[in-house]
């Protein structure tokens, strides 16, 4: 099979294989062009994206998945999955990296790259991993490759720049399964989970959990999914840290909302928390 027809199967596999064009914005009624601005559309289904200036300019998902699947051919790291949110206005895919076995348990390991049409992320890398017990999601930091990587007409993306990134996020998922290992030998105590409690459901540090003046009723229902998650991953992971963590990561993956929450966690606030929240407990070991 040719590279370009491996190509298109993996866009295929992963839904992206679609394109954007950049068009001119116009008022309705009197047909004036709004200079400076351009509007980012899907070429298959005419969906609007996002609103961006003149100067910014898409890197297509066949650019990015052909840019890939060499590094793949350099590295060894076989595409595994990808997709979109936002009806495409921001993407990802993943390569898959290594394991860890942990007891009982296994911890999927996989570098997933995030790259958008809306201007919130350029192209950048980190790791991630998936706890199979559980399906429980915990993304890493993501690093953006290099200044020369921005959505920019002299946007240049190089494949030993990113083999050099992923490299480094390899390196980066060996020291957070080496710490995934030590959470899982060490326990903690009332103080370490209330401070946990507080941050993930950003709660100031004076608050008296146990005061329900202090404590919202809505916070308080959530405060109780939480417990129900948390006292289940401690069933099966032991009352250690990474049990506790666990707990959090299985409320944002699987409790948060009822729909799916990987684009808050890959994207937004909350993946944000639990990285703090990680590298805070971390620090206690």
């Amino acid at each position: 099979m040719s590279e370009q027809n491996q190509v298109t199967e993996l866009l295929n596999k992963c839904d992206l294989n679609w394109k954007v064009k950049s068009e001119k914005v116009q008022t309705v009624s009197g047909g004036i062009i709004i200079e400076g601005q351009r509007a980012l559309v899907r070429e298959d289904n005419s969906e609007v994206l996002s609103m961006v200036s003149d100067n910014y300019y898409p890197y297509q998902n066949e650019e990015l998945m052909e840019l890939l699947h060499r590094v793949s051919g350099k590295t060894g790291l076989d595409v595994h999955k990808g997709g979109s949110f936002r009806d495409g206005a921001r993407t990802f895919i993943q390569l898959k990296s290594n394991d860890l076995k942990l007891g009982n348990d296994r911890i999927e390991g996989f570098l997933t790259g995030i790259n958008s049409f809306d201007g919130s992320t350029s192209l950048a890398f980190g790791p991630s991993n998936i706890t199979i017990s559980c399906q429980n999601k915990f993304f890493a930091a993501f690093r953006e490759i290099g200044t020369k990587i921005r959505h920019t007409k002299n946007m240049v993306v190089r494949i030993d720049e990113v083999c050099a990134r992923l490299e480094g996020a390899v390196e980066e998922e060996k020291e957070i399964f080496s710490n995934i290992v030590k959470l899982s030998e060490t326990r903690f105590d009332d103080i370490i989970k209330d401070r946990v409690v507080k941050s993930l459901f950003n709660i100031s540090p004076e608050v008296d959990l146990r005061d329900e003046k202090a404590v919202s009723g809505v916070t308080r229902n959530k405060l109780s999914r939480f417990y129900i998650d948390l006292n289940g991953e401690l069933q099966g992971k032991g009352d250690n840290m990474w049990g506790l963590f666990s707990g959090v990561t299985k409320y944002t993956t699987h409790s948060l909302t009822k729909n799916d929450n990987t684009e808050v966690k890959m994207f937004g606030k909350v993946g944000v928390t639990e990285q703090s929240i990680f590298n805070k407990l971390v620090e206690l070991v």
